[in-house]
C-alpha cells in the first residue's frame, strides 16, 4: 500500500507518499480501507518534531480518517467487514483513576493516534476497535474524516470544561480553523452570543454563516478593544483560545469579571506572558482541555451526522500532495478543514 510518511523531522520537504507493508489487524483491531483523511495543526507540529516525543521513523501521520472496514482482528465485537467508520484518535489506558471515573481524556497514559503512535493517512490503517465510531449512510467521506478531532475538542472545551450556558457570551479566536469553526457552531447551538476573530473579510463572512453574531478582523483591529466596545465595557464570559503566543494577554483582557479562558493548544507559541494581577483581581479561570471522552464524542458527532453542525472543507487533495496540504495549514489559507484522499481513490 501507499502511505504519507516522513523519515526525518523538518520542513514540508520531508513528506513523501511511499510504499509501506500492508498492515494486518491485531487483537482488538480493525483494518480500515481509508477513503479520506483530514489534517490538523497537530500534523504540522509532529512533522516538525514535538519536544519530548520520540517517534519510530519513518512515521505515518494523521489523526483523522474515515473508510470501510476491510477485516477485523480477534476479539472485535462492534464492527464487521463493510461497516462505515471514522477514527476518534484519543487512546486511553482504561485502568487509571481518570479512566475509571469516565474522564478518559485525562488518562495518565493518554496518547493520540498520529502524534505518539503511527497515524492513519494511508490506503489502509489498523485501528483499535475502541477508536472507531460508526458513520451513517449518507454522510460523505470528507465530512466523516474531518469532523471527529476538532468537533470533539471544541465540544469538550465549551460544554464540559467551560460549562457554557445559554445567554452567555463567547469569543472564539481563529474562527477559520478546524477547532475554531467547530467552536463557533457549538457556542451558537448552546444559545450563546458569539464573537469570532479571523484575518480576512472572506473568513469573517464564513464565520457569520456558521453562527457568529460579531466578526472581528484581528489583522486590522485590536480584538480585545473591539470586544469591550461591542459589550459596553463588560467583556465576554468565555474565550476559546487555541492560539496562545501574543494573543494570550488580549484573550485575558477580553474576559468579563469571573470569566473563563479555555485552551486546547498554542499554535502561535506555548510560553506567553500572563498578567497574574488581572487573573486574580478579575477572578478569572484558565481551563485546559484535551480531546474528549467517548460519551462526548458520541454526543457531538451525532449532531454532525444529522446536519446540526457543518464541517467546512476548504480543500480536498490527493495524499500524494500532502505537502501542499501542510502548506495550506501553515499559511492559514481558507476556512475550515483540509482533506486528503488516497491517490487510488481520488476522484474515483
Amino acid at each position: 500500500m501507499h502511505a504519507v510518511q516522513f523519515a526525518d523531522h523538518g520542513d514540508r520537504g520531508v513528506i513523501e507518499y511511499a510504499e509501506r507493508p500492508d498492515p494486518s489487524p491485531g487483537r482488538g483491531e480493525v483494518l480500515v480501507d481509508v477513503k479520506a483523511g483530514a489534517l490538523n495543526h497537530l500534523d504540522v507540529w509532529t512533522r516538525r518534531g514535538l519536544p519530548g516525543i520520540d517517534l519510530d521513523l519513518p512515521h505515518v501521520p494523521g489523526s483523522d480518517a474515515a473508510g470501510v472496514v476491510e477485516s477485523v482482528g480477534d476479539g472485535v465485537t462492534r464492527f464487521e467487514p463493510g461497516d462505515r467508520v471514522a477514527v476518534s484518535a484519543g487512546v486511553s489506558c482504561g485502568e487509571c483513576e481518570f479512566c475509571r471515573h469516565g474522564e478518559e481524556s485525562q488518562c495518565v497514559d493518554y496518547h493520540i493516534i498520529g502524534e505518539h503512535v503511527p497515524g492513519v493517512h494511508a490506503e489502509y490503517a489498523a485501528v483499535p476497535e475502541d477508536n472507531l465510531v460508526a458513520v451513517p449512510e449518507g454522510v460523505d467521506w470528507a465530512t466523516a474524516a474531518a469532523a471527529p478531532l476538532v468537533f470533539q475538542t471544541a465540544w469538550r472545551m465549551l460544554m464540559t470544561r467551560a460549562d457554557l450556558a445559554a445567554g452567555e457570551s463567547v469569543l472564539v479566536l481563529g474562527a477559520s480553523g478546524g477547532v475554531g469553526h467547530a467552536a463557533v457552531q457549538i457556542a451558537d447551538f448552546a444559545g450563546a452570543e458569539v464573537f469570532a476573530t479571523a484575518s480576512t473579510e472572506e473568513k469573517l463572512d464564513y464565520a457569520r454563516e456558521v453562527g457568529a453574531d460579531h466578526a472581528i478582523n484581528y489583522a486590522e483591529t485590536d480584538f480585545a478593544s473591539e470586544v469591550f466596545e461591542l459589550t459596553d465595557g463588560r467583556g465576554v464570559d468565555v474565550v476559546v483560545d487555541h492560539v496562545g503566543g501574543e494573543t494570550w494577554d488580549d484573550s485575558l483582557k477580553s474576559l468579563a469579571k469571573g470569566g473563563r479562558l479555555v485552551t486546547c493548544g498554542a499554535t502561535a507559541g506555548s510560553r506567553p506572558e500572563t498578567n497574574v494581577n488581572r487573573v486574580f483581581w478579575n477572578q478569572l479561570s484558565i481551563l485546559g482541555s484535551t480531546m474528549a471522552t467517548p460519551g462526548e464524542v458520541d454526543d457531538v458527532l451525532a449532531k454532525v451526522w444529522d446536519g446540526t453542525f457543518e464541517v467546512r472543507v476548504r480543500d480536498r487533495l490527493p495524499m500524494g500532495e500532502t505537502a501542499r496540504a501542510h502548506e495550506l495549514l501553515e499559511d492559514r489559507e481558507g476556512f475550515g478543514k483540509v482533506v486528503v484522499v488516497p491517490d487510488s481513490e481520488f476522484d474515483a
